[in-house]
Parts: structure tokens; C-alpha cells; sequence
């Protein structure tokens, strides 16, 4: 998204449309300390490099997600990628729509899994490696239809800190009447 500044008259719209008078009024519940009074001390004009580096460097300064242990993502965790991948899974071939039946990514994702499957296989020694699943939802989903269908059982019991769209898509899978949720673990 580009940036484009407003003019006074699209402000004042947009002020006249909150039903107030001032930017100020918009900061008016916030605690005495946060809301700077005296202009910023911005330094004069940069290069793109220079502002990189400086805004690097305040960056720098904050508390990183990386070095905290994070559970949102639903089931996307911190995870080694090797380096070659992204140089593979961005090649032109994988993001090209060249099928009527798929006008968007999802060929070049059917790709990329055809290329993990045979890559598996060539490492393990395996004749087939299946890893055809779209998402994390039919992933949960397929994983249960293949223990029921191993144990015989038809209930099926799911951790409380399951992403609530895969129990949704469970559901929908096995039915609701057969899927039974664990209260999430508190912190």
C-alpha cells in the first residue's frame, strides 16, 4: 500500500464524519505521557540506505518474537527452513495460473507438494510419501478419519488449544456429535 498524505479538506472531512472537532479529540482517552506534545526529533534528509539503518537500529531496540516462544499460527510454530526453499517454492513455475480450473497459487502449490512427496521418497526410500493435504484444518481432519478407522472408535477427542477453525473443519468432516473439545490450557 502506498502512502499519500490527506489534504486539509479530506481531514476535515474525516473529522466531520467522527463527529469531532480536532486529531486531538482522537487521542483524548489516552494517558497524560503517551501522547507526544513537541514535534518528533526526525533527523534532516536521508538516503533510502541511511534510513534503513536507522530505523534498523531503533528496531533493534524492542523485545523480538524470535526470542520468545509463541503459540499463535495456528499450528504454524517457530520451525527450521532450509535455505534452498524459498529459492525453490518462489520459482516462476509455482506461482504461474496456467490452469482453467485453478485461476489462482494452488497449482504452484500442487507443485511444490508433488516436489516434497518425491523428494521424501527419494530420501527414505520409500516407493510413495504422501503430503497432498491443503491446510492444517483437512490435515487435522484426515489424521482423525485415520485413527477411527484404525480403532474402531468413532468419538474423537481434540486438544483445547487446536485452532478453532480445524475443530470447525473437523466437525464438519466427522460430524459435530462425534468431535469432543478439551478446555484450553490456561497460562
Amino acid at each position: 500500500m502506498s502512502y499519500v498524505g490527506r489534504s486539509d479538506a479530506e481531514r476535515k472531512h474525516m473529522l466531520e464524519t467522527l463527529g469531532i472537532a480536532s486529531f486531538r479529540e482522537l487521542l483524548r482517552d489516552l494517558p497524560p505521557g503517551l501522547v507526544e506534545s513537541a514535534p518528533l526529533a526526525v533527523p534532516g534528509p536521508l538516503s533510502e540506505i541511511e534510513i534503513r539503518s536507522h530505523v534498523g537500529e531503533l528496531g533493534s531496540r524492542n523485545d523480538s518474537a524470535r526470542g520468545a516462544v509463541s503459540f499463535l499460527g495456528g499450528g504454524m510454530y517457530d520451525h527450521y527452513i532450509p535455505s534452498a526453499l524459498p529459492r525453490l517454492v518462489f520459482r516462476s513455475e509455482f506461482l504461474t495460473c496456467y490452469t482453467p480450473y485453478q485461476p489462482e497459487v494452488a497449482q504452484g502449490t500442487l507443485s511444490v507438494i508433488f516436489e516434497f512427496q518425491s523428494m521424501i521418497a527419494e530420501l527414505t526410500g520409500l516407493d510413495v510419501a504422501n503430503a497432498s493435504l491443503y491446510d492444517g484444518g483437512s490435515a487435522v481432519a484426515e489424521a482423525c478419519l485415520m485413527a477411527r478407522a484404525h480403532t474402531g472408535r468413532s468419538r474423537i477427542v481434540v486438544a483445547g488449544g487446536l485452532h478453532p477453525n480445524y475443530t470447525h473443519v473437523l466437525s464438519t468432516i466427522v460430524g459435530e456429535d462425534n468431535v469432543m473439545g478439551l478446555p484450553a490450557a490456561s497460562g
